[in-house]
Parts: structure tokens; sequence; C-alpha cells
């Protein structure tokens, strides 16, 4: 009997016994214009209501042929929940944080119905509707922001560094610590509420800080974090991290979503044996604007290096070619 996309995610997000194929998915966005086409639903009400969120991230699965479901398209549902103003966007838009609620550092003032505001309340309605539709059939992937990007939104980005590079470290520590628990809650409600497996996006990036910052003020918290979540996870990083990848691994998570500025064979020669590897096919020259022949080839190296779940490098951008998402389903299955 073959394997279902669940068995064969989970399966290598525990390094377990391989499946008849690599499973193809991914933890960010594959949103784009020609699977809202396919679907009927579009932004923003994908963001804003429970069904349409759900029924966007089902077009993954049953449309492209993904072995994953993540229903949330943006990067504000947690930032929305402690009160930042967000404009959700449009059809031709991501959505975009618009107040900056602690540009000075005071204290963080953390709802105590931060999970049942309403851009909380959706994502976990969608995975609770996903749950029922496909449970058992594909892997249900939810998404939380780290408390180091949650501190660039609710301080400002430039703000925020700007405190790293004038040493005022325990401004930081102390935002990143008072934004720990709204990450742990989220992250715990939704496997609650029926992820399989929850993604933390922290860009911890090194055109934002360094690998030695992020082993000294970052890693510690990461470690904390792996600790007080009831599950298996996945950090996603953009950019070039290949300087830190052992520091990745020593955070906790079980897996990590990598972008294809880190060659696939370096990272699976560094990290492969502590932690899985999801990714790393390249967005904007491959999938936006490359055939698929460009992707096959691409997702093809990432399998032959070892990479155990193949797909996107980080959200797509709104353009990409459903062919092309395609592609990577196809050099996952043939050979197989």
């Amino acid at each position: 009997m073959r394997s279902s996309g669940y068995q064969l995610v989970m399966s290598a997000m525990f390094k377990g016994r391989k499946g008849e194929r690599p499973p193809s998915g991914t933890p960010t966005s594959i949103a784009c214009h020609e699977l809202m086409d396919a679907t009927g639903v579009s932004f923003p009400e994908a963001h804003l209501n429970a069904s349409s969120m759900a029924e966007l991230a089902l077009g993954g699965h049953e449309i492209i042929g993904f072995d994953t479901v993540m229903p949330e398209y943006s990067v504000d549902q947690e930032v929305a929940a402690l009160g930042a103003a967000v404009d959700w966007g449009d059809r031709n838009m991501m959505p975009d944080t618009k107040s900056f609620l602690y540009e000075n550092f005071e204290d963080i003032a953390v709802p105590e119905d931060f999970l049942e505001k309403p851009s909380m309340r959706v994502l976990l309605d969608a995975l609770a509707i996903l749950r029922r539709h496909v449970g058992g059939s594909a892997a249900i992937i939810g998404k939380a922001m780290g408390p180091w990007t949650l501190s660039y939104h609710m301080a400002g980005t430039q703000n925020f560094l700007l405190q790293i590079g004038l040493g005022e470290t325990d401004k930081v520590r102390k935002m990143v610590e008072q934004l720990m628990p709204v990450t742990i809650a989220s992250v715990n409600a939704q496997f609650r509420a029926g992820a399989d497996v929850v993604v933390v996006a922290d860009h911890a990036t090194g055109n934002l800080i360094s690998a030695a910052h992020y082993a000294k003020l970052l890693l510690p918290y990461h470690q904390e974090l792996t600790r007080q979540i009831d599950g298996p996870t996945i950090l996603h990083v953009c950019g070039n991290c290949t300087d830190r990848l052992h520091h990745f691994a020593e955070a906790g998570f079980n897996a990590y979503h990598f972008e294809w500025q880190v060659d696939a064979r370096e990272a699976v020669h560094t990290v492969g044996d502590k932690m899985v590897l999801i990714g790393n096919v390249n967005n904007p020259q491959t999938l936006l604007q490359g055939t698929p022949e460009d992707v096959y080839r691409q997702a093809r190296y990432a399998i032959e290096a070892g990479v155990e779940i193949i797909g996107p490098e980080c959200a797509i951008p709104l353009s990409t070619p459903l062919e092309n998402l395609k592609a990577i389903v196809t050099a996952v299955r043939e050979g197989y």
C-alpha cells in the first residue's frame, strides 16, 4: 500500500523509514494568482475568513499535489492580535504592519484573550477545518512568528537592530523575553487546533544579525522555545545562513526550511545528521521567471543532495505560475 502524503512528511520530519518517494511541501505560503483563480479564493479574504483560508490551503494539496497544507499567508496574525494596525492588502499585495506599538521599548501588554483575537481565531479555525478535510492524508502545517521577528514588528526593524548596534542588548533581551510567551502560546494553540507540525519563522538572517550575535542573543531563547513547545517544529530563516547552520542545529527544532542561497549539498553535509532539511527551490529566478524544466532540475538537485522535503525556499511571489509549482511534484514522483 502506498504511503499518504501525511505519512511521507511525518516520517521525513522524524528521520524515520523512507517512503517510496521524497515528500513535496512547504511551511510557507504557496498562494499565487493562479491558485486563487483555481480555488475561487483571493486575498484579503484568505487572511480574514477561516473557510477561505482553509480552501486556498487545500488547493496546494488538491490542485498542485503537495503533501502538505499550510493556511497562513501573512506574517501579521500575531502582531494584529497584539494590537498593531495591519493593512491586509489585496489580491496583488501581501499584508503589511502599519504601526509599531513599542518603538520606545516599554513593557509589552499581551492581551489575556490573545488567542481569541480575530486574526488568531481565523487561523486556529482554519486549521480545525483542514484537520476535518485532510487529516491523515496531508500533513497540516501551522505557522507562528518567533520572538525576534515579533520584536521587529513591535519596535520597527531598523529601530530594533539599532539597539544591538548601540550595545543596548538589555532592551533587546527584554523585548524578546516578553514576546516569547506569544510565540509559545500561538504554536501550542495551533497544535491543539489540528496542526501536525508548526513552523517558527524567526528572521535571524545574515543581513540582519551576525552569526555571533545569533549565538549570543537569540540561540538561548530558541532553545527555551523548543523546550516549551508541544510538537514537532520547523525553523524558517530567510537568506544565506550558511555561517549559522551549526547554531540552528543546536536550537532544538526538528527541521530547518532554507533558501537557495544555502547550497543543498553543503547544508546536508553541515547539519543533515542533526536536523531535517526542507526546501530549497529558488523563488525569484526559478519559480517566478523560470520554466518547469528549470524548477525540475533544482528540485532534483535538492533530492540528490539529501534534502528530505522538497519545496519552494520561502513564500512564493504572487505571480508564480502554477505549472512551475507542479514541476516540484513531478520531480519528487518521477523515478519512484
